[in-house]
Parts: C-alpha cells; structure tokens; sequence
C-alpha cells in the first residue's frame, strides 16, 4: 500500500501556549493532512526534556512531556479557571518555543489543575480515571513519579548527584522519600494523568480522520533518568552505579571528533537472561501510544559504539556487538502484530543490513544523502526496495531550501542533473516529486519542505549545543490551498493509501 504522510513535532505546532499542544491546532493539522490525503502524522519522541531540551534525551522512556498538555482542554473541563493560562509568559515570538519561560510557569499552572482533579476525584470515587491509569502504569509511573520528586527535592540536580540512600535506592530511604514528598509524587502522576486523557482523545480523532500517528522512541535513555535509577541492572555500570562507557557515534565526514551522546549503554547479557523483557514492555508501551514506532539508531542493535566515561570527544569509542536477532526474534514473538520503521541511518555494514532484512522493518531512505558527496550509502532512489520509507531529510538534516542554498555545488548539480529539474525550478519542488515518485512504499516529508523554509526553520543540528529544538510552525500556513496541491500529488503518485 503506498502512502504518504508529513513530518511535525508536536512542539512545532502553532498556538498560544509558547508551544504544540495537544488542542485544538492539534486537531486542526489533523484536519489539514486529512484534506491532504495524507494517511500519517510523524511526530518526535513526546517524552518530558531536560537540559538541552531534546527529545532523544528525556527523563523517562516511558512518561510525556507536561508541556503539551493543552490548557485550553484544561479549561474546558473545569480544571483552569478563566484567564489562569493567560497570566503567564511563555515566550515573545510564536514562531520560537522558549523553553525558559515554560519551564518557569507551565508547571505553576498545571499544578492548578492537578489540584482541582485530585479535588474531583475525592469528591466523586467513582470516576476510576486516575486511579485506573495509575495502576495500569504503575510498572513505570510509581518510579518517574518519586524520581521527580526527588529531583525537585534536590535542585533538579542529576540522580548522580543525590544522597548516596536514595542514589543507591535504599529502601528504607525510598520509602521516608516516599512519605516526605507524597504531595509532588502525586503531581507527577496526575500530569501524565492529563497528558493521557487528551493524547487518548486526539488519537481517537486522528484514527476518525484516517491519519495514523508515527511515533520516535531514541534507543538509549538519557543518563539522567528514572529508567537507570530504577533499573541500574539494565545497563553497563559500576559497582558505584557510575557508568562504564558511554553511547556516540565515531569520527566522519560529518563530525571530526565523532558524537559523544553519553547515553548509557546497555547490558545486553543481562537483557537475554530474561527474554528481553524490558524491551518488549516499552515497545508494548509505545504501540499503544502510537499507530506505528519509528526506532531510532537501529544500527546499535548489531553493534553499537562504546566511548570511555569521561571521554571529551567520540574518538576512543570502539564498536561492540549488539543483540541482533535475538532481540528482534523476542519482538516478532511477543509483539507479532507492531507496525515498525527501523531508523538505519549512518555507518552501515553489511551485517545492519543483514539485520534489517532479517527483521522484515522498514529501513529509511534519505534524499538529501542521495546527493551528499561525503555520504556513502545506498539512498539514490533507483537502489530503493518497496519495504521503505523515503523523506526529503529528517529532523537531523537542514531543510532542503537551505540545502539548495549550502550544500557543494557538485553535489547540487547532481541533484539537478539526477531529477531532471532546471535551474529555473525549485530544487525543494523536486525532492518532493522524487520521494512521491520512489517504490518506498512511505513517502514522509517534513513540513517545512512543503513550506520550502530556509535554514531558520531547522529542527536540529546534532552535536550543536543550543538552540535546537526550537522551531514552531506559524499560525494559518497549513492552508486548505496547500492541502490541496499536497493532495494532487498524492493521488498522481497513487499514495492515498487506499
């Protein structure tokens, strides 16, 4: 079946909340790729961010970020009082997300709400809603919920940094913190409470639409989170639960010094003793949030790259065997009926490539790297295979715009010369019909290709320290005109997905 679908965070959602949300512009956009003939929404990981803001460094793999809740809903359902959400800045341009301003008063305004639904709950026991998510969730919720706490305890330090009774999760320590701060524990459940009512709503409206959601979940978690403190026999650490080596990617073309990300690295022997357990519930958690899950780094399942903690750069990183097969046979039998894409991008071996064939996922196929002198790969579309999804670019790359504008002349007068476009059209305008055009069986393009949009509306650019994670759609450009015109390409190239 071929189909076609749009990249956008929900962060890049216009609004008037400082950043997406899961209201009513949510629903909007939904109506907007419905009128496209778009059958998918590809979104970000939608987990809660820290330092940095990146949705690839979240303090949960399971929770959601409370910034998407939407406040408008809040108010509609008695849990805001008019004028609340108003009485707090969240930033100056409605094109930027500021996070400082979010972070200094969303959380103010969302405990008003949590008030009033704990209020709501003891009045009236016999809505089960919270009660009943909390127990479902509770094999990751109870922990998330003490982590933040005991963050907000500590000055939003790292869980490194706490106390050694509750760093080394003593239980009599637990269970003291666990008392002391039952008033914010209880918060944290209640945000994730709220996130859940909402997304469940926007998902059921999406599936009424005909758009299915694409969801991302990064392959490591972030060292500051509640899924190492939780579970330190899941990955490589100390004895002092410090860890050992850390994740990146090696030197290239692209970064001299390689991508130190400092995720901690897995214990992939522990993980085999018990079937992989812990990977088979977050994927089972993720394909009841999402319609399909787009893994990111696949690669690292066949190898990954281990970096000496404390290293300043990637360069003396060395490649270790990943799970393989073994992991994905444990997905296949507990998870036969999951709709993966398998993020294979960057250093690839004929072993990945084994791998990805093997698993029977969809890989990922890149336009702009088709192009890239500095790339080698397999992404000019007469290599690709049906069982594919192609974009333009990805969150990673620039937008092709900008691309145009910056990338080696050779390389630009190769894509010309390949798509058969003049200099006289827009280059953007044929990376698009060229994705459309491709067996992939999934063409996904982010929005701001369909805008053409220059450099400013990058997403991100990886190993730059600031100011990603940034860009925000403005309100009133996805248009029915634009709907219209996405539409006419998608039936040209027989991607209704019918």
């Amino acid at each position: 079946m071929r189909a076609a679908g749009i990249l956008l965070p929900l962060s890049s959602l216009p609004g008037p909340y400082g950043i997406g949300t899961l209201g009513k512009e949510a629903r909007h956009f939904i109506d907007f790729l419905a009128e496209a003939g778009q059958s998918y929404w590809q979104i970000l990981p939608i987990g809660p961010t820290g330092y940095g803001d990146s949705p690839y460094q979240s303090f949960s793999a399971f929770a959601a970020n409370p910034y998407f809740i939407d406040p408008g809903l809040l108010l509609a359902d008695g849990l805001l009082e008019e004028g609340e959400a108003g009485a707090f800045h969240w930033g100056d341009d409605e094109t930027t997300v500021d996070y400082g301003a979010l972070y200094q008063g969303r959380h103010a305004l969302l405990k008003k709400a949590v008030d009033r639904l704990e209020a709501v709950d003891r009045l009236e026991p016999e809505d089960e809603g919270l009660a009943a998510f909390c127990a479902e969730n509770a094999f990751w919720l109870e922990d998330y919920a003490l982590f933040m706490a005991l963050k907000g305890e500590n000055g939003q330090k790292s869980w490194l940094e706490w106390p050694d009774e509750v760093r080394l999760r003593e239980p009599q320590a637990l269970r003291r913190a666990a008392e002391r701060l039952a008033g914010p524990v209880r918060y944290w459940k209640g945000v994730q409470y709220l996130f859940h009512r909402q997304w469940t709503a926007l998902k059921a409206y999406a599936k009424e639409k005909g758009v299915a959601i694409i969801g991302d979940i990064p392959i490591y978690v972030s060292p500051d989170s509640s899924d190492i403190w939780a579970g330190p026999e899941l990955f490589q650490l100390t004895a002092d639960r410090r860890m050992a080596a850390v994740a990146g990617c090696p030197p290239d073309a692209f970064a001299a010094d390689g991508q130190l990300w400092g995720n901690p690295l897995y214990d992939w022997d522990y993980h085999y003793t018990t079937g992989y357990a812990w990977w088979v519930r977050r994927l089972a958690h993720a394909c009841t949030v999402y319609d399909v899950v787009r893994i990111d780094h696949f690669r690292g399942f066949e190898s990954y790259f281990a970096i000496p903690a404390g290293d300043d750069t990637a360069k003396n990183g060395v490649w270790r065997k990943g799970p393989g097969m073994a992991l994905m046979r444990a997905l296949h039998k507990n998870l036969p009926d999951a709709r993966i894409i398998a993020e294979d991008l960057g250093y690839l071996t004929p072993e990945v490539k084994a791998l990805l064939e093997a698993s029977g996922y969809p890989g990922m196929k890149v336009l702009q790297f088709a192009f890239d002198s500095r790339e080698a790969g397999d992404y000019m579309p007469h290599n690709y295979v049906p069982n594919s999804v192609v974009y333009t670019g990805t969150h990673d790359n620039t937008t092709t715009a900008a691309w145009q504008n910056d990338a080696a002349e050779k390389d630009v007068a190769l894509a010309r010369a390949y798509m058969a476009c003049s200099e006289q059209e827009e280059l953007v305008d044929a990376f698009i019909r060229t994705a459309f055009a491709s067996v992939s069986d999934t063409a996904i393009i982010p929005m701001q290709d369909w805008l053409a949009l220059p450099a400013f509306a990058r997403m991100n650019t990886p190993s730059k320290a600031g100011g990603n994670w940034q860009w925000r759609m403005a309100p009133g450009v996805a248009s029915s005109g634009l709907a219209q015109r996405i539409r006419r390409l998608t039936v040209l190239y027989e991607r209704t997905g019918r």
